[in-house]
Parts: C-alpha cells; sequence; structure tokens
C-alpha cells in the first residue's frame, strides 16, 4: 500500500519529506513484525543483535564496548541487555583475564540453541519483502548507504 494511504496524508512539501517519512514508518513497520517473531522466544529485538554478534564472536568473546559499536541501536545499555540474557542463561559473562574492569561475554550454548530456533522461522519475517527482487533490494541498499553518506558514525 502507497504511504500516502497508510498514513492518511495527501500531499508532502517534497519528495525528501516523503522519503524521511516512509524510511521511518517503514522503520516503525518492520520492528513490529521483527517484535511479533522475536517474543515467541521470549527475547527483544536489541537482544536478538547482541546474540548475533555474539554468535558472530563465538567461541571468542566480546567486551561490552564491542556490542556497543556494533549493536544496530545506539541509544541502548548493552551492559544492561547483557545481564538480562545472562540471567535466561543465554549468555555468559566474565572478569577479562586482560583487562579486570571490563567484562567479556560469551554466547551460551542454550543462546546458540535460540538462534537456531529463530533461524528456522526467519522466513516468515523475510515474507516482508515478497513484493521485492534481489536486484531491487540491492538498489535499496545502495542508496540507503549513499544517503548516510560520511553521517552514518554521527549516532
Amino acid at each position: 500500500m502507497k504511504l500516502e494511504e497508510e498514513i492518511k496524508q495527501k500531499e508532502f512539501k517534497n519528495e525528501f519529506q516523503k522519503l524521511a517519512v516512509n524510511i521511518i514508518y517503514t522503520n516503525s513497520w518492520l520492528t513490529n513484525l521483527q517484535s511479533k517473531t522475536f517474543s515467541r522466544f521470549d527475547i527483544t529485538g536489541t537482544q536478538y543483535n547482541i546474540l548475533r554478534i555474539l554468535r558472530g564472536q563465538h567461541p571468542n568473546p566480546a567486551s561490552i564496548n564491542l556490542l556497543k559499536e556494533r549493536m544496530l541501536e545506539n541509544k541502548c545499555d548493552a551492559s544492561r541487555l547483557v545481564e538480562r540474557l545472562r540471567v535466561k542463561g543465554l549468555v555468559n559473562r566474565k572478569i577479562s583475564k586482560v583487562d579486570r574492569r571490563r567484562a567479556d561475554v560469551v554466547i551460551s550454548d542454550a543462546g546458540l540453541d535460540l538462534l537456531k530456533s529463530i533461524d528456522n522461522v526467519e522466513r516468515e519475517f523475510n515474507v516482508a519483502f515478497k513484493h521485492i527482487s534481489k536486484d531491487e533490494a540491492k538498489t535499496v541498499n545502495t542508496l540507503l548507504d549513499k544517503m548516510r553518506g560520511n553521517n552514518s558514525k554521527q549516532k
């Protein structure tokens, strides 16, 4: 459905304003779809993001700072998220052998198993992209990268 119909707005100041609203609206739509998927596994999108980062690091540990650098959302408290995941048994957190002020975080076997389960239902989430070809997805990715340009580190 067209953006104008979704939000019941007939006109925009210009195409750039419409693009900004469309990106924000689509982000919200995707986040809601993602939340429905993750709620079945009793985790949030940001917790899933941390688990994916840790799976990529596995078997090596990750520091809280590394997690913060790689997080998709820049305003979340990685320490608190890691603690919630630790309580659920999905990660292990230990004082670093190299620097006692730093905590090393490693995904647990239960965390890896959970990600495998989520991977199995990822097809359901990918239905959101059923009307877009791989070439179109590549074009949108290129345009979004271009839009952020040199501003991507200004989180």
